[in-house]
């Protein structure tokens, strides 16, 4: 996608060869113009999947997760990182390894709004090892419902979550692959294809 792809050479800092910080549009201050648009890919990729719900983690899959919903018209259900007190002991739970907090942490999504009736679109930030996106297929098979699709912003394609998802029979939509962060630089997938 060509203006996330213009976002990210522009305004992405690298802060090692694992990290690349993108705080400046997508997960610390929002490009909104830029969320619609990608919102509006997402809905495109996967309008023909019949999506009744959109799956995301909490917090910063809000935004693209949202504007992907609205376009859709259904609803965003949002994966809690804490359970709150108002979220019923029928809960779905998972555990998710995060990479760039390096912690575990459990996930939580309440039983009434989750069923075998729905059929899950999971949109994301970031794929990197995949262990957000594999914490949130587990909650939608516990419900027995669906995955439709899975879309990711940035995938950092050489951290492998990309590679494990789809061997895994899922299909996975990624807006920017990015090949390698060495250097200080962001080489694109399509950029090493084209070398």
């Amino acid at each position: 996608m060509r203006e996330l792809i213009e976002k990210i050479m522009e305004e992405g800092e690298v802060l090692s060869e694992h990290v690349l910080k993108v705080d400046r549009f997508l997960n610390h201050q929002v490009d909104p113009q830029l969320m619609k648009k990608i919102g509006e890919h997402f809905a495109d990729e996967f309008r023909h999947e019949r999506i009744t719900k959109v799956l995301t983690l909490e917090s910063s899959g809000i935004s693209p997760a949202l504007m992907t919903a609205y376009e859709l018209n259904v609803p965003l259900l949002v994966a809690r990182k804490r359970k709150p007190v108002t979220l019923s002991e029928n809960t779905y739970k998972a555990s998710v390894y995060s990479f760039t907090k390096r912690e575990e942490t459990e996930i939580f999504v309440s039983q009434t709004l989750l069923d075998c009736e729905d059929r899950v679109l999971i949109i994301d930030d970031f794929l990197a090892n995949g262990q957000a996106a594999l914490g949130l297929t587990d909650i939608v098979a516990q419900a027995k419902a669906h995955v439709a699709g899975i879309g990711i912003v940035i995938e950092k394609a050489f951290q492998g979550g990309g590679q494990l998802l789809r061997s895994r029979g899922y299909r996975v939509v990624s807006l920017a692959r990015i090949a390698s962060l060495q250097d200080g630089t962001v080489k694109l997938i399509e950029e090493v294809m084209c070398e």
